[in-house]
């Protein structure tokens, strides 16, 4: 069997026997609605009301919610609130669809501000805000600000969650008089989901909000799928009844081809839970049993760096083997991403000495290094990348020069421990998709 693993802007030939093949586990397929423009003209056709979806599904007494249109009347200064490069929402698409709204409710840029929620990442680089804006780049760039976390003067402080979380959000938002939230929904592996609340909480709060809120994603409760009972989820909650301008959202999913699939929108919460929903369909995979070897691809915008690719390891091991191999394919083209985590891994003895460390003392990253430390814990980490080879030993990560040689390599030791057969499962997509082995 020869399979074709995606990196940068070529292909890396994968071949094993066929009889060692588990599952090829890709987001399942979806038929889409029509064209993009037509998805997102029938989402804004049909917006969500508050409580007429729940985390429950479809309410019976749920009504329409407001149009865009009549949410914007009035409206002096509006801020849409739009993701970084990191994601792969069609921002350009989004706008293309709002933009002509605006103009009918006679809305000119002038008014307009669009906030890149970057959290706790870097700033877009010129050359990303061509990516996310596309076609729009040269009437929107002006318009167009990142959210800085760690300018505390751009910060208001709003309490604290119910987890003791401080809730300090950028200033922008209290500013605004109409709020348009957009994102990307899917499963997102300490807080149940990416979209919706996830553009004010962690999107566009300060660093020590941001600190606070990624320290309960150590809770055994913050995992993908997860929301009741998931403090990072309860965090975001409670920051949305402080924002007191009137909140419009706009979500959308994709397929496992990164095409739109469906989008949604109106109320913040009810439009995020229907898009929970579909993306539920779409990531959540069935597989046959839980493998000996996992190769899990972080595909593009998410092989930006080790950080963001991440998700592709969290993902596989969920379907690994205690003992197995997971390899990791990535080119991690910006590098580690936040150094702290990498530096908390290289320091530490042992996958065990990381966790005690944590549990000594917190910092924003520290998440992360708990959860590869977990995985390599109890199975070996291989990964394909541009990363140096010490530094990836730091961390507790085999180099392996292509997926090919890491896998005759785990294959060799599968056997080794006795396993005639290894199983090998396929992620192409390992960032978000969800395998659920049968026990």
């Amino acid at each position: 069997m020869k399979i074709d693993i995606p990196y940068l802007k070529k292909t890396f030939p994968l071949e094993f026997p066929g009889e060692n093949l588990l599952a090829v586990a890709e987001p399942n397929d979806f038929t889409a609605a029509g064209t993009p423009e037509q998805i997102l003209a029938e989402a804004l056709k049909s917006p969500y009301g508050p409580d007429s979806f729940t985390k429950n599904g479809p309410a019976s007494s749920g009504q329409q919610g407001q149009s865009l249109e009549s949410f914007l009347k009035g409206g002096t200064r509006v801020l849409i609130i739009i993701n970084d490069a990191t994601r792969p929402t069609p921002t350009e698409v989004i706008l293309q669809g709002l933009l002509p709204i605006f103009e009918k409710t006679g809305i000119q840029i002038e008014k307009l501000t669009l906030l890149v929620a970057t959290g706790a990442h870097r700033f877009p680089t010129e050359e990303e805000y061509r990516q996310i804006l596309g076609a729009f780049y040269g009437k929107l760039r002006s318009r167009c600000v990142h959210h800085d976390a760690r300018k505390d003067e751009d910060m208001v402080d709003r309490g604290t969650t119910r987890n003791g979380t401080p809730i300090l959000l950028n200033k922008r938002l209290f500013e605004a008089d109409r709020i348009i939230a957009t994102g990307s929904v899917e499963p997102h592996y300490f807080a149940g989901f990416t979209g919706g609340r996830k553009a004010f909480l962690p999107g566009v709060a300060a660093y020590t909000t941001i600190q606070a809120n990624h320290k309960q994603a150590l809770s055994n409760e913050a995992r993908s799928l997860a929301l009741e009972g998931n403090p990072v989820h309860e965090d975001m909650m409670d920051a949305l009844p402080l924002i007191k301008a009137p909140v419009f959202s706009l979500m959308t999913i994709l397929d496992k081809e990164q095409r739109l699939a469906a989008a949604t929108a109106g109320d913040l919460m009810a439009s995020f839970y229907a898009a929970v929903e579909i993306a539920r369909k779409i990531f959540c995979v069935k597989v046959p049993a839980k493998a000996d070897i996992v190769v899990s691809v972080a595909k593009f915008p998410m092989d930006i760096d080790l950080y963001q690719s991440q998700k592709a390891i969290d993902n596989g091991a969920a379907a690994l083997k205690d003992g197995g191999t997971l390899i990791l394919v990535s080119s991690c083209r910006d590098g580690v991403g936040d150094e702290s985590y990498a530096n908390l891994l290289a320091s530490a003895k042992s996958p065990a000495d990381v966790l005690h460390r944590i549990r000594a003392g917190y910092k924003l990253g520290y998440h992360k290094a708990a959860k590869m430390a977990a995985v390599s814990a109890r199975a070996t980490i291989m990964a394909v990348t541009e990363l140096p080879e010490e530094r990836l030993a730091g961390m507790f990560i085999e180099s392996a020069p292509s997926p090919q040689a890491a896998l005759d390599e785990a294959m060799t030791k599968a056997k080794a421990q006795g396993i005639p057969l290894p199983g090998i499962l396929i992620l192409p997509d390992g960032c978000v998709t969800v395998p659920d082995p049968k026990s």
